[in-house]
């Protein structure tokens, strides 16, 4: 089955064909570095990593571009109440998006550029927007001329007169139109600027992602996403300035992943509901929050919620634990063939994931055929019976390829599980067998604490989960 994206621009799913065989150029919109972030900037990051790792795991090479915005009014307004500068402001939050965004198992990307670090390119690319007709100075702000790009609209599939309406950009008597918008915004007294053919000043939001995406990609590239907030009307600019200046198409398709409500109500600051990465990492495992991010289509609203999280700690646990009882499994299984039965279902669990990651990237069906998978292994996992060492090792080999997917594993706990752990578990062992009862305890208060509960069986002592 091949795979296909629902595009924005053509409201349909489309099968993917990538402009270069083997490679696929891809652009992320990123956070603007004020603040931490939010679990609403969180979706888009889990889930593009999650559309990297597909991609990559079918055989393509990715060139993955995430952008930091780290000029603007709010880190203007943020650096004045810290009393600090807005370089130094970006600093801090681009150290805390990596620290947030590595605990949560997403894999940097291939460039993370910064508009500070791309001003020539994007002072050169308003320059040769004015140039050709589209773009016009008006008392040291440039803007865009959206009547001369007849395609405005096309992504949002809203027309001029409508766009009127419901554009979000201040009404200016300078500019020859209401939907133009803004390049090149002339520096108000004490702020940060640069120099520019019109003066002090820093860019608008928009050019700066059709500049990087230039810079980085290339005219054309395959895959652009982000936030469905992002459609209209950051992304229908950034195809206004891009297409208006190349004559070609900016992106091949267009991916926008919907929002995350909390508690069924929308996120926004003034409800004061929102929830920064950094806090609830404190109180929630980071695994669970990916899981739950990945649980729901990512084209649909995404509720979070205590009854959701408690949903998804379960879930996960499930599949954590039939994975620790396969590697408990494998120490004492013999050698032999795999068992015919085991290896159909572990094909068929496969061949479902597969089938609902290329189908749009489907990760609510992917995880359930992970699911399946887990039936099929947890009568090997929790046999009495002899199980072949190739058997067990099958099933963690098919686990291990869908985690590398889905991320929801993290590498550092299986790590700590067969080396520490099991270490700590045979030295308690001894322990016990000398009566040193103190250590026993110490070493199992220490498993508890890394959320290892120790079970005595008849086979002897097994571990779980908390």
């Amino acid at each position: 089955m091949a795979l296909k994206i629902y595009n924005t621009l053509t409201r349909t799913k489309d099968e993917f064909i990538a402009l270069e065989p083997g490679k696929v150029k891809m652009y992320v919109c990123g956070p603007t570095v004020y603040d931490y972030i939010h679990i609403g900037n969180a979706r888009p990051a889990i889930f593009f990593d999650v559309v990297r790792r597909y991609l990559e795991s079918i055989g393509y090479e990715v060139t993955f571009v995430v952008n930091f915005t780290d000029v603007d009014d709010k880190l203007i307004k943020k650096a004045a109440e810290m009393g600090v500068t807005v370089p130094e402001v970006a600093d801090l939050f681009v150290q805390k998006y990596y620290e947030d965004t590595k605990a949560l198992g997403i894999r940097e990307a291939t460039v993370h550029p910064r508009v500070t670090q791309n001003m020539t390119e994007i002072i050169e690319f308003i320059s040769a927007l004015e140039e050709k007709g589209l773009a016009y100075e008006a008392g040291g702000d440039v803007y865009f001329r959206t009547a001369r790009f007849e395609e405005y609209g096309k992504l949002s599939q809203q027309n001029l007169e409508e766009l009127q309406f419901g554009i979000r950009v201040d009404v200016d008597q300078r500019k020859e139109s209401p939907q133009d918008f803004v390049l090149w915004k002339a520096a108000k007294p004490g702020e940060i600027s640069w120099s520019s053919p019109w003066g002090e000043g820093r860019p608008g939001w928009h050019i700066e992602c059709s500049a990087m995406v230039r810079k980085y990609l290339g005219d054309t590239i395959d895959i652009h996403g982000g936030g469905q907030d992002l459609a209209f009307p950051h992304h229908e600019c950034e195809i206004a300035q891009s297409e208006g200046l190349t004559g070609h198409a900016m992106s091949r398709y267009w991916m926008h992943n919907g929002f995350v409500n909390i508690n069924n109500e929308k996120m926004s600051k003034s409800l004061g509901n929102g929830i920064s990465v950094h806090q609830l990492l404190k109180k929630l495992e980071p695994e669970v929050f990916r899981y739950f991010m990945l649980s729901g289509h990512y084209r649909n609203p995404l509720n979070f919620s205590d009854e959701a999280v408690e949903q998804a700690k379960g879930s996960l646990a499930r599949i954590e634990n039939c994975i620790a009882a396969l590697k408990h499994r494998l120490k004492t299984a013999r050698p032999g063939e795999i068992e015919p039965e085991l290896a159909a279902a572990v094909n068929e669990a496969k061949a479902q994931f597969e089938a609902k990651m290329n189908d749009d990237f489907n990760t609510p069906d992917a995880i359930t055929a992970v699911f399946e998978l887990v039936n099929a292994a947890n009568p090997y996992a929790n046999s009495q019976g002899e199980v072949s060492a190739a058997t067990i090792e099958l099933l963690l080999g098919q686990f291990a390829v869908m985690n590398d997917v889905l991320g929801i594993i993290a590498p550092e706990s299986e790590e700590l599980l067969d080396s520490e752990i099991e270490q700590l578990i045979v030295e308690r062992t001894e322990a016990r067998r000398t009566k040193n009862w103190a250590r026993a305890d110490e070493i199992r208060n220490l498993l508890t604490e890394r959320g290892i509960i120790l079970e005595d069986t008849a086979q002897g002592i097994r571990w779980r989960r908390a």
